[in-house]
């Protein structure tokens, strides 16, 4: 039990507020939620945050086409977020908000101490600006960015951090895991962000720590704006050094309310005592796609301000719809609403708002049970009314259903008196193991390790047949052990579920005689698990089935509601054809003019010469956004540097292709996909039908750009 002055700090990332929220955001703070109800009922001084990022150019272009105020816009959609996480039960402490006041002055203090110690400074600037990712990017004007659309051109006298001083400061601290990244591989693709490509040149130098890197691969930060006002304003004793107005860049603005949210920025004695008390934060949870932001600038903000860097960051996964990646313009975003509205209606009887606790009960139950922690995971209306009934109901609540009723019937409502040789030794071992998962955060183990401690107690019943001994008098007192033993295996599996199904715990543990569990969790009751807790002559509270069977019904409810965010199905091409397209790029449609070639047709050694092989290195390679499949390639072909969209994001990383060497079909006309050209083709092998493709390389070294014949 930790000392009661011990304490948590828990955040997730604060949502932006361009669109509604979706499931892939209640993803994120339901598991924050878990983890938050965990720590409190473990005894920890536990602080939530959660809340929204409001400012940057892209709100005000938004709020412009919406004909409102970017505050108005702003506060349309941050309520929507608050009042989806009240009406699913989220426990946070706190919700912030960009546009609050006292996080105003404390983003603004962020900035001037960073002034103040010498780490920013004002630069002329013209450069390729993503509006929708609020980040200059590399290369001409006409560059698309990494949302997929064209970057502008801006000019701008901005105000610009030295990241580059903190180079192999971070490598060290990330390196040695003094600043812990998990999964691993989130880890190493910030490691190897700050490194460089320290395989592809001898120009590496050597860390403290032992780290090899390139000298300058990490570059400083633009952390102002002046091209638009949506934003904070840039101090006044910053402010004075140029004559155009500025805002502050929207990321530093945002990750700065880790802070302000407990108290930094206030001169005020309680919020300083609460700053001193909270931070640095034990946990922030954040998506892969903003790993750079949270793992890279931000520990180099602290760093240079002179402040303590958070103790962990933790990156998961995306939340695949029908094994693709949810964005708008797939039309294939799942609504948190609808899963509300579905599994709310298996339990007509109750009022509306406990409807919602439920069905964000079986939500919540769903995505850590299924999907490992920090990997992408599949979501599918069918996969989770199978899930539902096959744990949930058929598992843990019919276990419930007949071990209460039993005692109902047979004693009273009374819980009868035990034997003195209980078995114990499973179940506190078993609790141990899931205390340790919840704390690394491996929750799919942990609700694996329960659905097995469920199973065991309904294995247990139906062998000892109760039903059988209730009929024999001489058998009284074994009875009675049955359903004992059944009883508090239910109360154990009820304290470990609790942090899972919150609401659904609540009414087993009335049903036990138990009273409130959320009391419970206060009094450290659902901590330490020992067997035998459950007191013999406990009177149970009245009995109601907590899980019904979900019907097939249920999905069709839930795919009709989300069914107008669904894209029009592609046309299959007919049995005598076969579209030929990239199969390195299996997630974009086939252009209007793609070839279509009939199968096993022989070619002649002419057919053969007109396409061009070559071999190519892999310079880059990085993740589209919103394209869950692809990958952008800049490969060098010896005379040229060619950028190329590859499909293989499913079976390679992009720190596994960096420094390959590889055949490029160089001889095919550009295409367009995502708003990218790409101008050539990866070779690569592939066994049976969707197999996992191979890429051809080089066992020897060859020149680049050699010609294969």
């Amino acid at each position: 039990m930790p000392n009661k002055k011990d304490k948590f700090y828990l955040t997730t990332p604060i949502y932006y507020v361009n669109a509604r929220p979706h499931i892939g955001h209640a993803y994120t703070t339901l598991t924050a939620d878990t983890i938050a109800r965990r720590k409190r009922l473990q005894g920890f001084d536990t602080y939530f945050l959660t809340g929204t990022d409001e400012h940057g150019q892209k709100i005000q272009r938004s709020a412009e086409a919406a004909g409102i105020p970017p505050q108005q816009f702003a506060d349309q959609v941050s309520e929507q977020f608050r009042a989806l996480w009240d009406r699913m039960g989220v426990t946070y402490d706190q919700y912030i908000r960009t546009t609050d006041e006292a996080h105003k002055r404390g983003a603004q203090k962020l900035f001037t101490t960073l002034y103040e110690r010498g780490f920013i400074e004002l630069r002329s600037y013209t450069g390729q600006y993503s509006i929708g990712e609020e980040m200059f990017v590399e290369g001409p004007p006409g560059t698309i960015g990494p949302d997929g659309k064209l970057t502008e051109t801006v000019t701008e006298e901005n105000f610009f951090f030295k990241l580059s001083e903190f180079q192999t400061q971070l490598i060290d601290l990330i390196g040695s895991n003094e600043l812990e990244i998990t999964p691993e591989a989130r880890k190493n693709e910030v490691l190897s962000f700050l490194r460089g490509n320290v395989n592809d040149t001898d120009a590496t130098a050597v860390s403290a720590a032992g780290h090899k890197y390139i000298p300058g691969a990490l570059r400083d930060l633009s952390i102002s704006r002046s091209s638009f006002t949506w934003g904070i304003p840039v101090p006044e004793i910053v402010a004075g050094l140029t004559e155009q107005k500025h805002v502050i860049y929207v990321w530093l603005d945002a990750l700065a309310n880790y802070m302000t949210a407990v108290g930094y920025g206030s001169d005020d004695p309680a919020d300083i005592a609460k700053f001193e008390k909270y931070w640095p934060a034990d946990l922030h949870i954040v998506g892969k796609e903003i790993t750079r932001f949270h793992c890279v600038y931000w520990p180099a903000f602290l760093l240079a301000a002179g402040l303590p860097l958070p103790k962990k960051i933790v990156a998961h996964g995306w939340l695949l719809f029908e094994e693709s990646k949810m964005s708008k313009s797939r039309g294939n975003i799942v609504r948190s609403e609808t899963i509300l509205e579905g599994f709310g209606s298996i339990k007509p009887d109750l009022p509306k708002a406990e409807q919602d606790l439920f069905a964000a009960d079986v939500l919540r139950y769903f995505l850590l049970r299924e999907i490992p922690f920090g990997q992408d995971g599949s979501f599918s209306f069918d996969a989770m009314v199978t899930r539902y009934n096959a744990d949930l109901a058929n598992g843990y609540g019919n276990l419930v259903s007949r071990t209460l009723s039993m005692v109902e019937k047979n004693f009273g409502g009374v819980l009868p008196a035990p034997s003195d040789e209980i078995p114990n030794g499973e179940f506190e071992t078993l609790a141990a193991l899931i205390d340790a998962d919840f704390d690394t955060q491996t929750f799919t183990r942990a609700t694996t390790s329960i659905a097995q401690m469920i199973t065991n107690a309904d294995r247990f019943f139906s062998e000892a047949a109760p039903w059988k001994l209730a009929k024999e008098e001489a058998s009284r007192e074994k009875f009675g052990d049955v359903l004992y033993r059944s009883a508090e295996s239910i109360r154990t599996i009820t304290a470990l579920l609790y942090p899972i199904l919150p609401y659904a715990t609540a009414q087993v543990w009335r049903q036990l005689g138990l009273g409130d569990i959320e009391q419970a969790a206060k009094n450290g009751e659902l901590n330490n698990l020992h067997w035998g807790g459950l007191k013999p002559g406990t009177k149970l509270g009245p009995l109601a089935p907590i899980f019904p069977r979900a019907d097939k019904e249920i999905i069709t409810r839930m795919t009709d509601l989300e069914q107008s965010n669904k894209p029009a199905a592609a046309p299959e091409a007919t049995p005598e054809t076969k579209t030929v397209t990239d199969p390195m790029a299996q997630d974009i449609a086939p252009p209007a003019d793609t070839v279509v070639a009939e199968q096993h047709k022989p070619i002649t050694i002419d057919d053969f010469a007109k396409i061009e092989l070559r071999v190519g290195q892999i310079k880059i390679a990085e993740r589209i956004p919103k394209a869950d499949k692809l990958l952008r390639l800049e490969v060098d072909l010896g005379t040229e540097t060619r950028q190329i969209l590859s499909g293989i994001a499913e079976w390679y990383t992009p720190e596994d292709l960096v420094g390959r060497r590889i055949v490029v079909i160089t001889n095919l006309a550009p295409r367009k996909m995502r708003g990218l050209e790409s101008h050539g083709m990866l070779l690569a092998a592939s066994e049976g039908e969707n197999g996992k493709p191979v890429l051809a390389t080089f066992s020897e070294e060859i020149a680049l750009g050699s010609r294969l014949k």
